[in-house]
């Protein structure tokens, strides 16, 4: 009986094959998490990008809005507040005059025989 021939050179060789084959996964699989990431980190870069934009917006509405300006634009506009010196104005209706209603516009729906709506129904056609 033949004894096949075992050699440390065929089994080093099929051991860095195995080895090598595992490490180009573990290369493949590192560059995707790569790509992944790096997606992600653009995605995030551009949400940070968008916050701080607002941010910049509301503060300087904040500046505003506790300005003294803006506090008088409010009182002149909304509060309907005077200052010392100032001469209100407030509109009155013309005395003695009543509105005139306006009237609504009464909707009359037209009669339709039951054989017309089921003439309709089944030609699609109506009669008058």
């Amino acid at each position: 009986m033949k004894r096949p021939k075992f050699s440390w050179k065929y089994a080093v060789l099929i051991l860095s094959v195995v080895l090598l084959a595992y490490l180009v996964m573990d290369f493949n699989n590192r560059m995707s998490n790569l790509r992944a990431l790096s997606a992600e980190k653009e995605r995030v870069a551009a949400q940070v990008t968008s916050l701080e934009h607002d941010h910049r917006r509301l503060e300087t509405q904040i500046a505003y809005a506790t300005s003294e300006p803006a506090v008088v634009q409010w009182a002149y506009e909304d509060g309907r507040l005077v200052q010392a010196g100032d001469n209100p104005v407030i509109p009155l209706p013309p005395g003695q005059s009543t509105p005139v209603p306006t009237p609504t516009p009464v909707v009359t729906r037209p009669v339709v025989d039951n054989w017309q709506v089921w003439l309709w129904l089944f030609v699609d056609k109506v009669e008058n």
